[in-house]
């Protein structure tokens, strides 16, 4: 069986960068090193925050996504994976730059959730919910969408960045804190939708599942590198 190469546009930030690896890799069957897949990856923290931008209130980052993609492609990539929901806002612009496959994180998940509950909560970067990249795809499979509420976005906001500055025990604090939100409206899962979340939520701490997008990320590139 020929496997195809991963390539993995990151640094946003470099820590979920690193976690979607760590679960390709324990999402593939491997029982030597030569069964693993060939990982290609550039890792770039110094592309612009994209919430800022799609909020309007900061630099381009499609310049630099752009030019990893494209530099992912001469290194031998097959196809590419991002792990930051909020620049799939983006996702068609760093497909047409390049001629090997972008997957999309928003439509694995909701792909995976596709007949098995009818109401998913949903824990993102306001850029993403901004720009409804989550409610639009789960809505083609039948999911309606359980968001927080008012204030309770900054908070998503603050553990977000939390988790990025290296502050885990603050980001998990209120990422409980707002998925327990999530799970008393109604919500039957919580989607940890941006890759930070799943730095410092995990499946088994709420009422609910937590669907963990990264995990679900990894699990589609094994598939995709090792089928057809």
């Amino acid at each position: 069986m020929t496997k195809k190469t991963v390539g993995i546009l990151g640094g946003m930030g470099p820590e979920a960068t690193a976690d979607l690896f760590m679960k390709i890799i324990k999402a593939t069957p491997a029982r030597k090193d030569q069964e693993h897949l060939r990982v290609v990856m550039d890792s770039n923290p110094e592309i612009p925050d994209r919430t800022a931008f799609i909020l309007g209130k900061g630099e381009d980052p499609r310049p630099l996504l752009l030019a990893g993609a494209k530099n992912l492609e001469r290194l031998g990539a097959s196809f590419i994976v991002i792990p930051c929901n909020t620049a799939h806002f983006f996702h068609k612009d760093i497909q047409d730059a390049v001629s090997i496959p972008v997957l999309n994180i928003m439509e694995e998940v909701s792909r995976y959730l596709s007949g098995k509950l009818q109401k998913a909560g949903l824990l993102a970067s306001t850029g993403t919910l901004s720009t409804r990249l989550y409610e639009n795809a789960l809505a083609r499979h039948g999911i309606g969408t359980v968001l927080p509420q008012g204030f309770d976005q900054d908070e998503v906001m603050k553990a977000i960045y939390a988790v990025k500055a290296g502050d885990l025990d603050t980001g998990r604090r209120i990422a409980l804190e707002q998925g327990r939100k999530l799970e008393a409206a109604g919500a039957q899962a919580v989607i940890a939708g941006c890759t930070e979340i799943p730095l410092v939520l995990k499946d088994g701490d709420l009422g609910v599942p937590v669907v963990d997008a990264t995990t679900i990320l990894a699990q589609s590139a094994v598939r995709f590198a090792t089928t057809g």
